[in-house]
């Protein structure tokens, strides 16, 4: 009983010390928002769960991101807000830890009402620099949400009316990127879904800012796509959704002139994409700004999947490259970084890994922040400029002569002027396999110590390869045997090293299985026969010969063969083959011939003399066999064009059962 009670008590506190365990590991830090009233202003701070540093990172910080409720927001630690009219408005607030080992803290909305009517003045609303903006309070992290703000603005001097289009979750990822939760707008405008309606046609690359080579960099004037305005917008929302696959499109009315106003989307983040954490995503706004005109611009925002939010990453456009057309492609990458110190940057040095399959005279500079020229080559200059210099292994761009605030620099309260980025593209060299490449960036502040960052890696999209593969099959233990076949093969496109095939062939396999000819011992009775020459006998020596032909009518299939490529010329491979026997049929054929009865001089026995010509008959019998299906495994060699275009091979079938060793020979061309 002692010892009953004693288990129960130790199952007892083991399961009360997992649960505890538990409960610990899944527990979500909370912000509180702290409002204080001062008729309808109010003063907003928060309190938050304290910062738990990375080791060897930058100063961990809050960034914040507030909405009222009434269709404004702010960036502040500790916004002053002013509420025009009266009522009840529901405050939200996105806390998130840069540079914190821990979770995001999630935060509950928290209601504030004000009963008078209050004047705002202009300078409490941030302005807009275009009459469209895209804005995110963080970058988007697996399984958690941020919010977009969709800024639209009427530059007209009249009262328009006019509609949005807003699209993400691009077609190029296999996964959705994100997953809409909430969208929330406060001046009436009518929100509709845009479905999934068209098939992905490649979009159309963008326009190039800079071009960079090793010699000389020159720089244009060109305006960026996300900032240009046309007059097609069939053509733009044919572009937008062959490009993404959801979207919203929004309609507003009774914009007056210089009149701006905000939508704010909620996304989250699906766990799928943990998987491209150095990807670059981005979403889409079209702004029609007066419906009774086509004219419209177009915004793009880019963002990069994040494991933590660190301000310092790595993000690439390369993760499903098409090999067949990465020729035509530019892969962009782009690094970003935040000034996290308690003064300005004056010179920011990006020291970036460059893999060895990446052309670096193909430098293209598409954009950057701080915004500035490049810098000339081979001279000083005292003005703000970006530098290039590119060596075997890196390529370094060194922001000279700038003023980039610290996050930590007195009356710096807007984080996003602390920020800047790179974004330039690379094309592959001449010589390249389809490997998958990585690479990151060390980023020196001024004279500090260097950060490095999160490793940026590309891959390739696998790609179907269809080969035509024909050729014969030689039986060493077999008589007469012709074996012809001709079939396909599927495999992934120009694969570099291992990769697998599979196989299906129809053959044609026609042989001798038993040859042989014998004579009785001893004459037999076989007549009576008519020799031809009046005689008739009775009596003879008979022989007889057999021959038993097989045709076999075969479907060989490799359902999955192990290939590796030692260079571009040569390719070994492994795998097992079954053979489906369809149709198979043996036909046996007999002849008998009839040989005269002689003895010779010096022994009394009988021995077969001259064969009797026309008594020779012939007799054949053809069956019909059931299915069959054999294994056999097999080894071989490729000599050619291992990866792509035509070869010639070799290989050895080895089946256990049968004893029907074979050698195929073949050629193969494989697109």
């Amino acid at each position: 009983m002692l010892k009953k009670i004693a288990f129960i008590f130790f199952l007892f506190q083991f399961i009360l010390l997992f649960s505890q365990t538990k409960e610990k590991d899944t527990i979500i830090p909370k912000a509180v928002i702290v409002p204080l009233q001062e008729g309808n202003t109010f003063y907003f701070d928060s309190e938050k769960p304290a910062l738990n540093q990375i080791a060897g990172a930058p100063k961990a910080f809050y960034s914040y991101y507030w909405e009222f409720g009434d269709g404004h927001f702010s960036t502040k630690e500790k916004p002053k807000h002013t509420y025009k009219n009266p009522g009840n408005y529901e405050v939200k607030l996105w806390a998130t830890n840069n540079y914190d080992t821990g979770r995001t803290p999630s935060t509950r909305p928290t209601k504030v009402k004000t009963n008078e009517t209050a004047t705002v003045l202009d300078n409490e609303i941030p302005i807009l620099k275009d009459n469209i903006e895209l804005r995110r309070n963080r970058e988007p992290l697996p399984n958690e949400d941020f919010v977009i703000v969709l800024s639209y603005k009427n530059d007209k001097e009249y009262v328009t009316n006019g509609t949005i289009y807003f699209y993400y979750n691009e077609r190029e990822f296999k996964q959705d990127n994100f997953e809409l939760l909430e969208t929330r707008n406060y001046y009436d405008e009518k929100i509709m879904e845009l479905g999934k309606d068209l098939v992905y046609n490649q979009a159309y690359d963008d326009q190039m800012l800079v071009l960079a080579t090793a010699e000389n960099i020159s720089y244009t004037n060109y305006k960026f796509q996300d900032t240009t305005e046309r007059k097609n917008l069939p053509l733009s929302i044919e572009e937008a959704q062959q490009t993404f696959q959801n979207g919203k499109k929004i309609t507003f009315k009774n914009l007056n002139p210089n009149e701006q106003r905000h939508i704010f989307f909620t996304l989250k983040t699906t766990p799928e994409m943990i998987k491209d954490t150095s990807a670059i995503l981005k979403v889409r706004s079209i702004y029609v700004p007066d419906d009774n005109y086509e004219n419209h611009k177009i915004k793009d925002m880019e963002m990069e999947i994040v494991t933590s939010h660190d301000p310092n990453k790595m993000s690439t456009s390369g993760l499903f490259i098409n090999y067949r057309l990465v020729r035509f492609k530019r892969i962009k990458f782009k690094t970003r970084f935040q000034n996290d110190g308690e003064g300005p940057a004056r010179t920011i040095r990006l020291e970036t890994d460059v893999p060895d399959m990446f052309d670096k005279s193909t430098l293209q500079i598409e954009s950057m922040y701080p915004e500035c020229p490049i810098c000339p080559k081979n001279e000083e200059v005292r003005y703000s400029c970006l530098d290039t210099l590119i060596q075997q292994k890196q390529i370094i761009f060194t922001f000279k002569n700038i003023y980039l605030p610290g996050t930590q620099q007195k009356n710096v309260t807007e984080k996003d002027s602390t920020k800047g980025f790179v974004k330039y593209s690379l094309k592959f060299g001449e010589d390249f396999h389809k490997i998958g490449t990585k690479s990151r960036t060390k980023i020196i502040f001024d004279k500090n110590e260097p950060i490095v960052t999160n490793y940026s890696r590309t891959r390739f999209n696998p790609g179907i390869s269809i080969g035509v593969k024909a050729g014969y099959t030689y039986f060493p233990k077999l008589n007469n045997s012709k074996s012809y076949f001709t079939g396909l093969t599927i495999s992934p496109f120009k694969s570099y090293r291992f990769y697998w095939q599979s196989e299906l062939y129809a053959n044609k396999h026609d042989f001798e299985s038993q040859n042989s000819f014998t004579i009785s011992p001893e004459p037999e009775v076989v007549g009576p026969f008519e020799t031809g020459t009046g005689q008739v006998i009775d009596v003879a020596f008979v022989g007889r010969e057999v021959s038993v032909e097989q045709s076999r009518k075969i479907v060989e299939t490799v359902p999955i063969s192990l290939r590796y490529n030692i260079n571009n010329y040569i390719g070994i491979g492994f795998g097992p083959l079954i053979s489906t026997i369809v149709s198979s049929s043996t036909e046996t054929k007999t002849t008998t011939h009839y040989y005269e009865i002689t003895q010779t001089p010096n022994t009394p026995s009988l021995v077969p003399g001259n064969e009797y010509r026309n008594l020779i008959q012939y007799r054949s019998e053809t069956s019909k066999e059931k299915t069959e299906v054999q294994t056999q495994f097999f080894l071989d060699t490729t000599f050619g064009f291992a990866r792509i275009g035509p070869s010639l091979g070799v290989r050895y079938y080895k089946n256990f059962k049968n004893n029907f060793d074979s050698w195929q020979f073949y050629a193969i061309w494989k697109f």
